[in-house]
């Protein structure tokens, strides 16, 4: 007679010995490696999509940095430079001919401050003008084709934002002034420009352009497969979910304030001759969506962790065992 369990001498069934759990421990490690994985790597992600779409993306580039043009920190470094690139073709020879040797360092003095403060009124109504921002989208779209051009090529020229359109409108507007006929003369047609990025930064640049090019391809697929993975390995799925959406919020809480501390660490190291209040509203543009971006991973997954916390739990069957079972066989001693 067969036994499905060995019997005791008092004709109860003893309990099978459970088997070694070493395969479902090895596959919780598994899963919770892979959740590990999967939340370091979504801020990596991106990071890498948000530098790949601004690098290359032209539109997207000139649509974050389009509304700087209304913004009074970028229209005054704007009328500085300019301004700082039409006085230096302004000459005074002529009009202090006639005035005594002693005398000409102040009047010259007197009438570059009074030029000054006329040339950089004229700048500001064009800047400050109605048909200034499709000049400001005009010089972006070329500088960032210029940026991309320097990235996919092998050289190191320096990439520079020109400003020519602009000085263009202010000809215009000093040649309809008495005194700005005489000064657009020697308004030089070009040479104004800001430099945004420097000869012996663009080999720098187009080495993390590649990275980030190829990050955005193979990141965002690997965070989610690894997520996804850890999941489904996972023994319990309800903690392995909490866990997994309160590591993603921390990793990309992390990625924030690294953002905030590269935009301290890039305007501490800016020039003194760059404006300041311009360079942060210029980066916190360009910053914008991938800050959102964190932000937004870290409110769903805030969300996720709470919902998959407090949801009422649900009754797990349980494993039949043999005294559970109708069918089960008692061996004990033979009747007599």
């Amino acid at each position: 007679m067969s036994a499905s369990a060995p019997a005791r001498a008092d004709d109860r069934v003893a309990p099978a010995r459970c088997p070694p759990r070493r395969a479902g421990r090895g596959r919780s490690s598994a899963g919770a490696t892979l959740l590990v994985l999967g939340t370091l790597l979504l801020p990596l992600s991106l990071a890498a999509v948000w530098a790949r779409t601004e690098l290359t993306d032209t539109d997207r580039y000139v649509a974050a940095v389009a509304p700087l043009a209304r913004d009074p920190a970028v229209q005054n470094a704007i009328v500085d430079d300019v301004t700082n690139g039409v006085m230096p073709h302004v000459r005074l020879d002529g009009l202090l001919k006639a005035v005594p040797r002693a005398e000409r360092p102040a009047l010259r003095r007197k009438f570059t401050r009074g030029i000054r403060e006329f040339v950089d009124k004229q700048v500001r109504q064009v800047v400050t003008g109605r048909t200034f921002p499709a000049v400001w989208t005009g010089v972006h779209r070329t500088a960032h084709r210029a940026l991309d051009g320097s990235l996919a090529a092998s050289g190191d020229a320096p990439v520079t934002l020109d400003l020519s359109p602009v000085i263009e409108r202010v000809r215009h507007q000093l040649s309809g002034n008495g005194l700005g006929l005489d000064i657009v003369r020697k308004v030089p047609p070009t040479g104004v420009s800001i430099v945004l990025l420097k000869s012996p930064d663009v080999p720098r640049l187009r080495a993390g352009f590649q990275a980030a090019r190829r990050g955005a391809l193979l990141l965002p697929p690997a965070s989610a497969l690894c997520l996804l993975g850890g999941l489904l390995l996972s023994r319990r799925r309800r903690r392995a979910l909490i866990c997994a959406a309160a590591g993603c919020a921390v990793t990309c809480a992390l990625l924030a304030a690294a953002l905030a501390l590269l935009r301290s660490r890039l305007l501490d190291a800016l020039p003194a001759a760059v404006s300041r209040p311009a360079a942060d509203a210029y980066t916190a543009a360009l910053m914008a969506p991938l800050r959102s971006g964190a932000w937004t991973v870290i409110g769903t997954a805030t969300a996720t962790a709470a919902l998959a916390a407090t949801a009422p739990l649900t009754a797990r069957p349980r494993r039949r065992t043999a005294l559970d079972s109708p069918h089960r066989v008692v061996v004990g001693r033979p009747r007599r």
